[in-house]
């Protein structure tokens, strides 16, 4: 049976990773919506290739430059901003929406795509950290499936398949410790950007390799977990793991281990997150153990990359904490990209945020996104005292 997609996200790492799983298996998956950003050239391929019935981008400019790259059928079929990414996401024609947008500005767009009763297949882990509880509640109304694409989820996922819910003790989230494991507190003070997206690993997009760097992406990793799995925080643990070989783990009660292993590519958890609970002849090499070596297991340095414990008592706390310190961080994140933070401070921007901004229910979307405009606004004055300081 053919399953019809749509992509929130389409032009980004996962997007294009995702629409290279449906070009192997053009019988089973057609492509019916695209979203992106500011990307129209490769968007403009990708409508040529796969022949959506709609696209979204950032603006007007944007739109007639994509106008300008396609037939002129397309004239009607190109839509604009936060409405155009949320008319893709609940597209009617679409049996399964990838949320990949970076940052908060997946949360209303996957809202609106469960709402119109879609599956979701999520990338896009800001959605939970911010508002995980209406996330989760709406998912359960509406009766749809959420199925993590993330490689650590979608580890965790396939380890619970395994064992009853209420057999396991805690899930086991990895992290390859980014490029700057082992460094002194003082090293990183000299950190560039361009060492800071090399990841060692994975290839990603900016942001996320930039968190990747702070530790903060398995800081957002766990407030995911969180919600995805029902476990509470004590329930979820992160080792360090460089190799990338195991990509989480699930201890049960009895002592038993779970894991998965794979190859560091990403088409492996999108596929079973397009195929579940089938899984897909992928066209990639076999995981070779013996030339693996070793594999190696560290606990996370807190003192010199403090953002894991900083999303931990953000979890704890509740109430819109996650939500503030995730806004905190894609400021922070975009100012030391900009050359006007240092890698440490980005941190610090976080933490200082968190303290200033607390007010607000988990249980209400409005809070929520108030918090995450407050807390944007306190960022960006913190930045501008670290800067001149």
């Amino acid at each position: 049976m053919m399953k019809r997609i749509s992509i929130l996200g389409a032009t980004g790492s996962i997007g294009v990773n995702t629409l290279d799983v449906v070009r192997q298996f053009p019988e089973r998956f057609r492509i019916v919506g695209l979203a992106a950003g500011c990307n129209v050239e490769l968007l403009a391929r990708q409508i040529l290739e796969f022949s959506p019935e709609c696209v979204s981008v950032c603006d007007e400019k944007h739109a007639q430059l994509l106008q300008s790259m396609l037939p002129g059928e397309w004239q009607d079929k190109i839509l604009i901003g936060l409405e155009g990414n949320e008319q893709v996401a609940a597209l009617a024609s679409a049996d399964l929406t990838i949320s990949a947008i970076v940052g908060a500005a997946g949360l209303l767009p996957t809202l609106a795509a469960i709402k119109a009763g879609k599956d979701i297949g999520l990338a896009n882990k800001e959605t939970l950290v911010m508002a995980g509880k209406i996330v989760m509640d709406s998912i359960e109304q509406y009766k749809v499936r959420l199925l993590p694409v993330d490689s650590e989820h979608s580890a965790i996922f396939q380890a619970l398949e395994a064992g009853r819910r209420e057999d396991v003790k805690k899930i086991i989230l990895t992290a390859s410790g980014g490029p700057f494991r082992g460094r002194s507190r003082e090293a990183l003070q000299s950190v560039t950007r361009e060492e800071a997206l090399n990841h060692p690993n994975w290839q990603m997009g900016r942001k996320i390799s930039i968190d990747s760097a702070t530790l903060m992406n398995k800081g957002l990793e766990v407030i995911e977990a969180r919600w995805l799995f029902g476990m509470e925080a004590d329930m979820i643990d992160v080792v360090v793991h460089p190799q990338s070989i195991v990509h989480s783990l699930v201890e049960f009660r009895d002592g038993s281990v779970l894991a998965q292993l794979g190859v560091p590519d990403m088409r492996i958890p999108i596929a079973y997150a397009l195929s579940y609970p089938e899984r897909l002849p992928l066209a990639l090499e076999s995981l070779q153990l013996a030339q693996c070596g070793r594999l190696d297991f560290l606990e996370p340095d807190h003192t010199c990359f403090p953002a894991l414990e900083l999303a931990f008592a953000a979890l704890r706390a509740g109430g819109v904490l996650p939500a503030v310190l995730n806004a905190a961080n894609e400021i922070a994140v975009e100012a030391f990209l900009d050359g006007r933070l240092s890698f440490p401070a980005i941190v610090e921007t976080v933490a200082r945020t968190l303290e200033a901004v607390q007010d607000g229910s988990e249980n209400s979307l409005e809070d929520i996104l108030a918090a995450d405009e407050r807390a944007r606004r306190e960022a960006g004055r913190i930045i501008g005292t670290l800067a001149r300081s």
